[in-house]
């Protein structure tokens, strides 16, 4: 594989007889920042799961840093729709971004000195240092979700998923948060799923559309048209003022 981070070739997928996704077909180059949309049920968090080795697909080709899925894990960081734990769970920001090196260093004795100073590097850099030893119950939505993003980059990760990063945070957090994805778009490759093709037009530098089926667009080409075969139907577009 030359200058692609992912490759993907004709994937299909069901979850019993419902085929969710029908001969997908993608190329992602490395260092490239790619929104992924499309409607409720239309496949997007399976297609990130397959990347991620979670699901295998009925037919098809895989390949993640020339590698299959499951092998290229450990340089893959994901951020989940939801998170893993309750909100209430009794543990700090800092305990929850070292998660991310679990499966990186050593497997017994603990967390290294190595850990910990990649863990401080990203909560800096993700402007959560000072909240490190804060419980979880005590974040704001835009702080928890900051939180999130900083352990998957606890694992050095060259691929960065990230499935609806934005649901319930405010207008000024989601703006916040996707000025940092660009910035560490300079260094990984970025997919994000959102609902939100409007917003992200303005930070990707291309869309995939996914109902089933999948359609690449370059951010400029993205008309009202498209969103309409996109959502089978009309959708109004609301105009994001950066």
């Amino acid at each position: 594989m030359t200058g692609n981070a992912i490759e993907i070739q004709d994937l299909s997928f069901s979850y019993g007889k419902a085929p969710v996704l029908d001969q997908i077909s993608l190329e992602v180059p490395e260092q490239e920042f790619l929104g992924i949309v499309g409607p409720n049920a239309g496949g997007k968090s399976t297609l990130l799961k397959i990347i991620l080795g979670l699901l295998k697909p009925r037919q098809g080709k895989v390949r993640v840093l020339g590698l299959s899925p499951v092998q290229a894990r450990r340089h893959l960081g994901y951020v989940p729709q939801y998170p893993a734990f309750a909100r209430d769970f009794p543990v700090t920001v800092e305990q929850v971004v070292l998660m991310g090196r679990l499966g990186q260093g050593r497997i017994i004795g603990g967390y290294s000195r190595r850990d910990r100073e990649i863990s401080r590097r990203v909560m800096a850099e993700t402007e959560i240092l000072d909240l490190a030893q804060r419980r979880i119950s005590q974040l704001s939505g835009g702080q928890l979700q900051r939180t999130l993003v900083a352990r998957a980059l606890a694992c050095e990760p060259r691929i960065l998923l990230l499935d609806e990063p934005t649901a319930n945070i405010d207008m000024r957090v989601e703006n916040e948060l996707f000025d940092l994805l660009k910035i560490l778009n300079q260094r990984m490759t970025i997919l994000v799923v959102s609902h939100d093709i409007a917003f992200i037009s303005g930070y990707v530098h291309r869309v995939a559309c996914l109902n089933r089926t999948l359609i690449c667009h370059r951010t400029e080409n993205i008309d009202g048209q498209v969103i309409q075969q996109l959502y089978d139907g009309d959708v109004r577009m609301v105009a994001h003022k950066h």
